[in-house]
């Protein structure tokens, strides 16, 4: 589990899957930040995971402060499944 900076908008929300840095994840939590008073770019700050850490997730079995963090730009994210479980 670590949590994931991406600087631009890939169009994932929360329960996508990405592959990044050679493998997919599922992105557990994604929060928008600087629509109003940011950076150029938006940022999508998410909690990525295997899909066999959601229940450490799920029952917060992790320090956030202690899990790392990496940035990457929109580019570098390939987007799997965009919406995850929000299909209609």
């Amino acid at each position: 589990m670590k949590n994931l900076i991406i600087n631009g908008d890939p169009g994932i929300r929360k329960d996508a899957v990405i592959e990044y840095d050679g493998e997919e994840v599922v992105c557990f939590s994604v929060k928008r930040q600087g629509d109003w008073h940011g950076p150029d770019r938006v940022q999508l700050w998410c909690t990525i995971g295997t899909e066999d850490e959601r229940e450490a997730y799920e029952r917060r079995e992790y320090i956030p402060m202690h899990i790392p963090t990496e940035h990457v730009d929109a580019e570098a994210v390939t987007v799997v499944t965009g919406k995850g479980d929000l299909a209609v």
